[in-house]
C-alpha cells in the first residue's frame, strides 16, 4: 500500500495555481453572486484547499451595472461608514451608491464575505469589477465561469 497518498497536503506561495476567471454579472442576484465569487477568490473550491494562504483565483466581474437586488433593498440597505470624528457618521443607501459608482456595491459585497485580516485584505486584491462589459485582463485570457452551473 503506498502511504504517500495518505499525506495531507499543504498549500504555500510557491506551489499554489492561480488563474483568471471571468463572471458576467447579468441578471445575477447581488448576495448569491458575491459568495460565489468568494469561494473563487478564497480557494475553497480548489482540493488543496489551505484556510491561512492565498490559493485563490484572480476573479473578472463585468456588468456589475446589471445587479438585480431583491424586496426593498435598494432603498433599506445602508452602507454606514465613520470620519472618525465625533459626528461623523456618514451613511448611503445601496441606490445612492449604485448612482455613484454601481461596481463599488458588489465590490463591498465580495469584501464582507472575505476574511477580516491581512489574508483577506490581499485576497480581495484579485478582485476586479467592471461596471460594463469590457474589462482590461484580456491579456490574461480569462476562462469564463457560469455561476448557474456551480453547485
Amino acid at each position: 500500500m503506498d502511504t504517500l497518498s495518505y499525506k495531507t497536503v499543504s498549500a504555500n506561495k510557491s506551489t499554489v495555481n492561480k488563474e483568471w476567471l471571468l463572471v458576467d454579472a447579468d441578471g445575477q442576484t447581488l448576495g448569491r453572486l458575491a459568495s460565489e465569487v468568494a469561494k473563487l477568490l478564497r480557494g475553497k473550491h480548489k482540493p488543496y484547499f489551505t484556510p491561512h494562504v492565498d490559493c485563490g483565483d484572480n476573479v473578472v466581474i463585468t456588468n456589475a451595472a446589471k445587479i438585480k437586488l431583491t424586496g426593498n433593498k435598494w432603498e433599506a440597505k445602508e452602507y454606514i461608514r465613520h470620519t472618525g470624528y465625533p459626528g461623523g457618521q456618514r451613511s448611503l443607501t445601496a441606490q445612492e451608491l449604485y448612482a455613484k459608482d454601481p461596481a463599488r456595491v458588489v465590490e463591498k459585497a465580495v469584501k464582507g464575505m472575505l476574511p477580516k485580516n491581512k489574508l483577506g485584505a490581499a485576497i480581495f486584491r484579485n478582485l476586479k469589477v467592471y461596471a460594463g462589459a469590457e474589462h482590461d485582463q484580456e491579456a490574461q485570457k480569462p476562462r469564463t465561469i457560469n455561476l448557474n452551473d456551480i453547485k
